[in-house]
């Protein structure tokens, strides 16, 4: 997956694998050396002042289509996966199935408005979404006074899929006044995806909180539950 996308000219870099080693049955432990990616996350402080945000606006609305364009190419539709078909319906199953009992009663008629919202999302898959794109796997390097987009990291959870995925993560990291910059008129993004992208971000916190659950991580949970209980 990382050869196909460094292969494709995104217009920022992604991690090369330069070796690998423990092959299955080998006893020695499987290992990946990755090329590093110079650069840092933006903080948030930063997009207080308008030229760096319409900068950064502006380079994230052209990551996001190209990612939307390299879903159509041959080599990456070979290797990636597609999202499964089913699964906001799985994942407000779980949800009820598991997190409802940890809520108020008034917590669970917030999470339901919640979910309720995931009915009428589609099923796609022609764009490729990175599915963690919050601000820690973004780098950006600063050219006179301006962050420049060095590359994206962590790609364990890309798919093929909705590209709402990503427009929500950008605006879980940045809000809802960023967000708006990178899906202005003129940014190419078609006309139904606002929608998608609030009913997929307004199930961040619910999604925190399966993942907690179930990795035993008791403080990611009460913060995910935060406001159901």
């Amino acid at each position: 997956v990382l050869r196909a996308l460094a292969g494709l000219g995104l217009g920022f870099r992604t991690p090369e694998p330069l070796a690998r080693g423990g092959a299955p049955g080998s006893d020695e432990e499987p290992f990946m050396v990755l090329g590093r990616i110079p650069g840092e996350p933006l903080e948030p402080a930063a997009l207080h002042d308008a030229r760096v945000a319409d900068a950064v606006a502006a380079q994230y609305a052209a990551l996001l289509a190209a990612l939307d364009r390299a879903g159509a190419d041959a080599r990456v539709r070979a290797v990636l996966p597609h999202a499964p078909e089913g699964r906001w319906l799985r994942f407000a199953g779980d949800v009820r199935a598991e997190l409802f009992v940890l809520m108020s009663g008034s917590g669970r008629l917030r999470a339901e408005r919640e979910l309720a919202a995931l009915d009428g999302l589609p099923h796609l898959t022609g764009a490729v979404v990175h599915g963690d794109l919050g601000a820690e796997n973004v780098l950006w390097e600063w050219e006179h006074g301006l962050p420049r987009l060095a590359g994206v990291l962590d790609w364990d959870d890309v798919e093929l899929g909705d590209p709402a995925e990503d427009f929500a993560a950008v605006g879980a990291s940045y809000g809802h006044d960023f967000l708006g910059r990178v899906l202005a008129p003129g940014s190419g993004a078609e006309s139904g995806l606002p929608a998608r992208v609030a009913a997929i971000r307004g199930t961040f916190a619910l999604q925190q909180a399966l993942h907690a659950r179930r990795d035993g991580d008791e403080e990611e949970l009460a913060d995910g539950l935060a406001g159901y209980r």
